[in-house]
């Protein structure tokens, strides 16, 4: 590993330790989330559960499963805070909890967060209002319908992470969608890059297009960054 961009990221960025006091309202509601018992009803516009058929789930379920660890949305927050990114879009809102961290991690940014299933999107606001965010935009929809609504009210995005669909052919549409809004600095997080043969297939489509400069494959996650002065295009795989 030659690049300066990759040594940074590592140094200050994965081994940067966090101040928990900066995180703790957020954990102690996906705590909270993770003993509700409440039964949703659920709207899933994309490839489903791997662990539930139905489409009634319980929120300590959700909490359980479908929401991000807590050691990547605290490396989501600290890349946002080292990298200053102030528009964000997430795909995906689930329950919020990483919204929540892309949230705090700069008050100054706006925060669009696309969820395709209202019940779930209710939850997730009600968590926004109990934390006391409001940099969120909550948008809800199918993505195929508010993404390009969103991406055009903003015009450039610096940070998007995309925890939604997964479908191979959805996914490199998105993409595709995302590149005209993309700029050098830009970051693009993908989810569950090797959760199927469909997510495998369109990560490496993606990481592979000309557009892609570096790619990082830290397993649960692929990150694709764009800038043209990076020497030449590399594909990295740290362990994290």
């Amino acid at each position: 590993m030659h690049s300066p961009f990759i040594f940074d990221f590592i140094q200050n960025v994965l081994n940067k330790k966090l101040d928990k006091t900066e995180i703790y309202a957020i954990e102690n509601l996906r705590n909270q989330f993770k003993k509700d018992e409440e039964v949703l009803l659920i709207e899933d516009l994309g490839a489903g559960s791997l662990v539930s058929k139905t489409n009634q789930r319980k929120v300590s379920t959700i909490a359980s499963v479908a929401v991000k660890p807590k050691k990547y949305s605290q490396l989501f927050y600290k890349m946002i805070q080292h990298y200053q990114c102030k528009n964000i879009v997430e795909l995906g809102t689930s329950l919020g909890i990483t919204t929540a961290y892309l949230s705090k991690a700069n008050p100054q940014a706006t925060v669009y967060t696309l969820e395709g299933s209202k019940t779930v999107a209710g939850k997730a606001q009600q968590g926004f209002e109990r934390l006391g965010l409001h940099n969120i935009k909550l948008v809800l929809g199918n993505f195929d319908d508010t993404l390009q609504e969103v991406l055009h009210k903003i015009n450039k995005v610096d940070f998007v992470y995309m925890d939604g669909n997964h479908q191979r052919e959805a996914t490199i549409r998105y993409f595709n969608e995302l590149k005209p809004f993309l700029h050098d600095e830009s970051i693009v997080i993908l989810d569950d890059i090797h959760w199927s043969k469909g997510m495998e297939d369109a990560w490496d489509e993606i990481r592979h297009s000309d557009f892609v400069k570096y790619d990082i494959d830290l397993f649960q996650i692929g990150i694709l960054l764009f800038n043209p002065n990076f020497k030449e295009k590399q594909h990295f795989v740290i362990k994290y």
